[in-house]
């Protein structure tokens, strides 16, 4: 089946208006239980008074998105206006130097936020996996890299490696591992670039301008070492048409969604509610759904306006950064599933593609994602949750290659073949629906609890079942119809069907006259009045 199979308007219409129904009867639903528990006392901690104008409490549960988006926002803004102004001034002025000025203002603002010790600590990263991609051999590079960020997750070498940061302010300790952890990762990725490099090394002071740039450098995302190295040393700097406007109305919008986060925290607990066991039990189906879908949805638009702020800065300073994290609504596949796109790139680019080859093989998928999975826990940091999510994920991956090998076989393939391309569309859907809980669930339990994700398990395919099980999944059948149909619109602008071939006229047949006929002799032609009149 191809990915521009058309389904009939209505039938998209009527998917359409299922999928809103089913979203707003959910949210009304955890609105009611918002409203009527909002004195609750396990909210104490995390719902306080909100915005005078609604005269309701908010959910900060959050304590991430609480202290960026308003109580340090005057800090981190500061610092990344300084970094725009500079860089502007650079690049009027002197554009061949501009990635110099980056390191510079990146190594001055480190230095002000956290110490000059701590800066020391980096250098001492930088100076060690530099001295290692010297050699040129990528195993080695591999394991330094690996142990270097092993030495932040286990003690004694992390609290050792701690005490090099001055200060006891509120943003130390995220600050400390945000800008340890990606330097890690940007010093492994110029390694194996210099190792690639065939003629000669590249420079420490290109490390050092790699690692200081201050947009990526506490929080990422990460860019591979190859790209940044071409972008950030262009001389001639050019803009596309519109591109100012598409930057200005990213900012915006981030700037919209994020007032609209706030205004959805004073109706809407989603992230206190997973937290009180008690009172999930006593939830209906549907907000219970509704609760662990909308954690999932967003954790997502964190993502994409913390990446999307960062993003839009280096977009400035004419850099092509990794694109925001795929939402979680249009995900019903392993392979797309990632919430950083940064680390998704590092991963696929020197672990996943390098080992899974063309990713037909179901040995070389299986070592490559085992390899993949487990660089992913030593960048999480090793823990019973991430250990469950991680073999899971590893198992969908492969899941979904053993699937594919198996009904690409007979008699499925003749039966697909067979059928049209709209209903080959319907049906794998169908299986679509499994792989989109198994998406939800899983990560599910990364981002709240065992036990949440145990509990919406239990609530939706054993004591629903099967009204609450059947229903929830035609929703969910909905809404992949309506990702899929989103998918082939954009496949159509991508790469447009050719145009159909014109039609040519028929040939002109020149009667034939027979021998008989030709004898005959020609007959008087009657005159037309004559023949009115009779």
């Amino acid at each position: 089946m191809g990915i521009k199979a058309a389904l009939p308007r209505y039938e998209m219409y009527f998917y359409n208006t299922v999928l809103c129904l089913a979203v707003f009867w959910s949210t009304c639903w955890i609105f009611d239980v918002s409203s009527s528990h909002a004195n609750r006392r396990t909210f104490k901690s995390s719902v306080k008074p909100g915005w005078h104008i609604f005269g309701r409490k908010m959910d900060t549960a959050d304590s991430e998105w609480a202290m960026w988006i308003w109580t340090f926002r005057a800090h981190i803004l500061f610092a990344l206006s300084g970094h725009v102004l500079f860089a502007k001034l650079c690049s009027m002025l002197a554009p061949q130097y501009r990635s110099l000025v980056y390191m510079v203002y990146g190594l001055l603002a480190v230095w002000t936020s956290m110490g000059w010790t701590y800066v020391t600590l980096i250098l001492s990263h930088c100076i060690l996996l530099y001295s290692i991609s010297l050699v040129k051999i990528r195993w080695l590079c591999f394991l330094t890299g690996f142990f270097t960020l092993a030495t932040f997750k286990c003690e004694p070498f992390l609290s050792w490696q701690a005490g090099f940061v001055a200060g006891d302010f509120d943003l130390r300790h995220i600050l400390f591992y945000g800008g340890c952890g990606f330097t890690v990762m940007r010093c492994m990725s110029f390694a194996l670039e210099n190792c690639e490099r065939k003629d000669g090394n590249f420079s420490i002071l290109e490390l050092l301008k790699y690692n200081f740039y201050l947009p990526f450098f506490y929080f990422g995302p990460i860019m591979t070492f190859d790209k940044f190295y071409l972008q950030a040393n262009k001389s001639e700097l050019s803009r596309k048409e519109h591109e100012m406007w598409n930057i200005n109305m990213q900012g915006v919008t981030h700037l919209v969604v994020i007032l609209l986060v706030d205004l959805l925290f004073h109706f809407m607990y989603i992230l206190s509610i997973p937290s009180d066991m008690k009172l999930l039990k006593h939830l209906s189906d549907w907000a219970l759904v509704g609760v662990a879908y909308f954690n999932l949805l967003y954790d997502w638009v964190k993502a994409a306006v913390m990446f999307g702020i960062i993003n839009t800065v280096s977009r400035l300073d004419h850099l092509d950064p990794p694109k925001p994290p795929k939402c979680i609504t249009m995900l019903y596949v392993f392979a797309e599933t990632h919430f950083d796109r940064g680390i998704n790139d590092w991963l696929c680019k020197y672990v996943y593609d390098r080992l899974g080859g063309k990713h037909d093989s179901v040995l070389e998928e299986l070592l490559a994602t085992l390899c993949t999975y487990g660089v992913t826990i030593l960048w999480l940091g090793p823990s019973k949750v991430v250990l469950i999510w991680a073999f899971f994920n590893c198992f969908g991956l492969n899941f979904e290659l053993w699937a594919a090998k198996f009904f690409s076989m007979e008699p499925f393939v003749s039966f697909e073949t067979a059928m049209s391309e709209a209903m080959s569309r319907r049906i794998r859907a169908v299986f679509n629906i499994f792989n989109f809980w198994s998406i939800v669930l899983y990560n599910t339990l990364a981002l709240n609890s065992l036990d949440f994700a145990k509990l919406v398990a239990k609530r939706l395919l054993l004591k629903g079942f099967p009204i609450t099980t059947i229903m929830v999944m035609f929703v969910t059948y909905c809404l992949i119809q309506v990702i899929k149909e989103r998918e082939r619109r954009q496949a159509l602008v991508d790469d447009p069907l050719p145009p159909p071939p014109p039609v040519q006229p028929l040939p002109a047949e020149i009667p034939t006259v027979p021998a008989a006929s030709a004898a005959t002799p020609a007959q008087p032609i009657a005159d037309p009045s004559k023949q009115k009149a009779e």
